[in-house]
């Protein structure tokens, strides 16, 4: 059926949402987009007349078509060169979706992003609807063809497995701009110190090259390893230059709600490490370089004010 220009704008005012439901569930704003725009080929070949509440209609087939990627993701995944990350959105993405409270802004975050590819397909699903769009069980139960009791537990699991792993906390944004103030200066230093009492003792350091950058294969642990690393990624060095096409400037910019370095060459965005603080020091450093997973960063970034780099050149 062809759709009436209301169909089509009924639709555009969902898109937003549907958007921010995808980039959850897949951690990629091109897979998000390719699977919105998947939803409206099957709106538009559907009955429109027998749909009869748009935003469940819509939300039930995207979840199905994400579940479906997420499924076929895993296993291309085990064949990923190297560490697998999510894609970075900075600040005013609308693809981020909702951060009024602190589930939604924590179901976003780049910690939590990671984390969530511990979960099922299913358990993804419920947490992403429950958590950050606030979806009650019974209409969660009938987007995925389960019970709502199955959601409930679903939900349980999925929370506990992703509380293992995290050690995010809130801190507060005069605190958190000091911290990475205090590690940018420790990271230039050139000695590993400064940079060690900034650090928890289990820090991690993970890099996304995608097999297309330079990027060790597994994470470094533990806080002496992550500042030996953290020290030659902060030394200038002419075949770093090279490789990346320049010298880098590098700015303090919020990705996800996290704290970000982002590394930035003549306009376009070479990399994006989000810093996880916690009341005990800077648990965890997440590194996208990744060309293919900054092409969204770069084109933001060139609509952005963002001011004066805090590195002017590595």
């Amino acid at each position: 059926m062809s759709l009436t220009a209301d169909d089509v704008d009924r639709f555009e005012a969902a898109r937003p949402r549907l958007e921010a439901i995808a980039y959850r569930l897949l951690g990629s704003a091109a897979e998000a987009e390719d699977a919105v725009q998947e939803t409206f080929l099957r709106w538009q070949a559907a009955d429109v007349g027998r749909v009869e509440v748009l935003e469940a209609w819509l939300t039930k087939v995207l979840a199905n078509l994400c579940l479906n990627h997420l499924a076929s993701a895993r296993a291309r995944r085990e064949t990923y060169v190297g560490q697998w990350l999510p894609e970075p959105l900075f600040a005013g993405d609308p693809m981020l979706g909702p951060a009024d409270t602190a589930e939604q802004r924590e179901s976003v975050s780049y910690a939590v992003l990671t984390l969530m590819e511990r979960l099922s397909p299913n358990e993804r699903a419920v947490y992403v609807l429950r958590e950050a769009f606030d979806y009650p069980h019974q209409e969660i139960a009938e987007i995925l063809d389960i019970t709502e009791a199955a959601s409930q537990q679903i939900l349980h699991r999925a929370k506990k497995r992703v509380a293992d792993g995290k050690t995010r906390t809130e801190i507060d944004e005069a605190a958190t701009r000091r911290i990475v103030e205090e590690f940018l200066t420790a990271a230039t230093s050139g000695r590993i110190e400064p940079l060690l009492r900034l650090l928890t003792e289990d820090a991690t350091a993970i890099s996304d090259g995608g097999g297309k950058v330079p990027a060790r294969a597994k994470a470094f642990e533990g806080a002496v390893a992550v500042a030996t690393f953290l020290r030659g990624l902060f030394k200038p060095a002419e075949a770093k230059r090279a490789l990346i096409g320049g010298s880098p400037e590098v700015h303090v910019w919020t990705a996800n709600g996290d704290p970000a370095l982002v590394a930035v060459v003549d306009g376009r965005v070479v990399g994006v490490m989000c810093l996880e603080i916690t009341a005990g020091g800077i648990a965890a450093f997440r590194s996208q370089f990744n060309p293919g997973k900054l092409e969204r960063a770069t084109a933001w970034w060139a609509a952005a004010g963002h001011g004066e780099p805090v590195i002017d050149g590595l």
